[in-house]
């Protein structure tokens, strides 16, 4: 089974940060804890799910798909009682996974477009933990949404530039200048996060031309995630 459960740093970053996010611009409330498990399974479920498109042989993928589904039944069964509004906040996630199984569908999961739907579709997680969190202000909550898609559509370009495409001087150049731009951008959306972006920034630039391995880079992103977490709690609100 444990082939079975994704093991990439950046992914599970992806999935906790902005849940995080969520709570912190609202309040931690008993009904997060349900609600995260849900949002775990939901992922331990669409992993094999898509390695059965990509592959064609879902009886390989059977056992981790009923675990996972069957597991995952009285969590929505819950929540769905508990918040019915929760259905609606489903939605915006449809397409994008269907976005996701096309790709995986032609086996072109490394595409940068099936990167930036699989990182909006987590950031969007923010908005139900929000909600549930009984959060006053939705603005706060979109910020949020938007630090987290930003952040982690540069980390994939970053990583990219370490993997993928380390001999691509033009793509090392776009990550940069993406970073540049979301630094800048930074003074104007969220001033008190300037000098953590500022040190994403550097991570970019600096980084790919030191060598670090690729199992190094998805260690170290667990610790830019941490930063920018902190400093969001410390400096944001």
């Amino acid at each position: 089974m444990r082939k079975y459960i994704p093991n990439q740093h950046g992914a599970w970053a992806m999935l906790i940060l902005p849940f995080l996010f969520g709570v912190a611009s609202s309040a931690g409330k008993a009904i997060h804890i349900p609600l995260f498990i849900c949002w775990l399974l939901i992922y331990l479920f669409s992993f094999p799910l898509l390695q059965g498109v990509k592959t064609g042989k879902f009886q390989r993928y059977a056992k981790p798909l009923k675990l996972y589904g069957l597991l995952l039944i009285p969590f929505v069964a819950y929540l769905v009682i508990a918040e019915p509004e929760l259905i609606w906040f489903v939605l915006p996630l449809l397409p994008l996974f269907a976005v996701n199984l096309y790709f995986a569908k032609t086996k072109n999961e490394r595409a940068l477009v099936n990167d930036i739907s699989a990182i909006i579709a987590f950031s969007l997680i923010i908005y139900p933990v929000f909600y549930v969190g009984q959060g006053e202000s939705w603005r706060t909550a979109t910020e949020l949404f938007l630090l987290s898609a930003l952040y982690f559509t540069g980390t994939a370009l970053y990583v990219k530039t370490i993997i993928r495409e380390r001999n691509n001087v033009r793509y090392y150049y776009v990550s940069v200048a993406y970073h540049l731009l979301v630094a800048a951008a930074g003074l104007l959306l969220f001033p008190s996060l300037f000098v953590p972006l500022l040190v994403l920034l550097l991570r970019a630039a600096i980084l790919p031309k030191t060598g670090i391995t690729a199992k190094r880079t998805g260690i170290t992103e667990i610790g830019f995630s941490a930063m920018l977490y902190a400093a969001v709690l410390v400096f944001y609100f």
